[in-house]
């Protein structure tokens, strides 16, 4: 019998390797590592929050896939769909280190790589619909010629059977053949989730819009229940069913890294939406998430576990 999950997400994890001090990378001698992927990075923290998680990708059979699949079943990621093939080979990226709040040097090796030969072919109907929720994103999208159609497909299923979907853009400019392409693929996305979390900037070259409020009205209008617009340090502004309004950020003394605060802040969001909470709610539980975020190397060692929530009021 299938076990019920509560979230589903789709995506390539990568081997992270952290150069040990700032500075370019040809310059560092020291890596540490870690793991990298804006959907595992989603994983990861909503299993620390106690959902039940499941992540569907592939992984070569070499020493980089092995961390990665220990790594993710360690944090009580159910990875029962997660495909190890031996022809293929894992991806990985080096980042450089910074303590300053500046985007680092990022260096990815991941073309041809294990996951972008993912396919619609690869899902299991029966253990994707044992979840009542998908989280998607544009980079999983984005990896190849076929697990774009391969993300639809997931989307279409869930929205079909009645499930809620979440979609973070996460745009990844030079893994699409043109700008423009990246825009109507992901706009197409869009339209298949309930819940549209871009960011400011995401937003106004994917909608043409330039305000949150015109961003917003942008995927509403094409069918979104809900839409979130990020604001970095201010904070967020959601339009949905119930209403629409501004949720302030939380106050940051030092900003150290921002990469992954945008995953932090969906783990937020869509584990209060699930808890039951309003959006208001959720959107501060989100921008308290992404906060932690930035304050920490790394890409989700500032994920919470469920008793910090408690903690602080959330």
């Amino acid at each position: 019998m299938t076990r019920a999950l509560d979230v589903i997400t789709f995506g390539e994890a990568m081997m992270l390797l952290v150069a040990d001090r700032p500075g370019p990378l040809e310059h560092a001698e020291t890596f540490h590592k870690r793991t990298a992927g804006a959907e595992t990075n989603v994983a990861i923290g909503l299993a620390r929050l106690g959902l039940r998680v499941g992540w569907a990708s592939r992984l070569g059979t070499d020493s980089m896939g092995r961390y990665l699949l220990n790594a993710m079943s360690g944090e009580g990621i159910d990875c029962s769909h997660v495909v190890c093939d031996a022809s293929q080979k894992t991806g990985f990226q080096f980042k450089g280190k910074v303590t300053d709040g500046s985007d680092p040097p990022v260096e990815y090796h991941r073309q041809g790589s294990a996951a972008s030969h993912m396919a619609a072919r690869d899902i299991d109907e029966t253990w994707l619909l044992s979840a009542r929720h998908l989280h998607a994103t544009g980079v999983f999208a984005a990896l190849s010629a076929t697990t774009l159609p391969a993300a639809r497909k997931t989307m279409d299923l869930m929205r079909a059977a009645g499930r809620s979907v979440s979609f973070d853009p996460n745009l990844r400019p030079t893994l699409w053949a043109t700008p423009e392409l990246m825009r109507a693929s992901i706009n197409d996305l869009a339209t298949r989730a309930d819940w549209v979390l871009p960011g400011l900037e995401e937003g106004r070259f994917l909608s043409g819009e330039h305000s949150p409020e015109g961003i917003a009205r942008f995927y509403r209008q094409r069918g979104a229940h809900l839409v979130i617009v990020k604001l970095g340090s201010e904070g967020a502004y959601f339009d949905g069913e119930t209403g629409c309004g501004h949720v302030p950020g939380f106050p940051v003394a030092e900003v150290i890294d921002t990469v992954g605060a945008g995953d932090g802040f969906a783990v937020g969001v869509i584990s209060a939406l699930l808890d039951g909470l309003s959006v208001p709610e959720a959107v501060k539980r989100g921008a308290w998430i992404g906060a932690r975020a930035v304050q920490v190397l790394g890409d989700s060692e500032g994920l919470p576990a469920r008793d910090e929530l408690g903690e602080a009021g959330l």
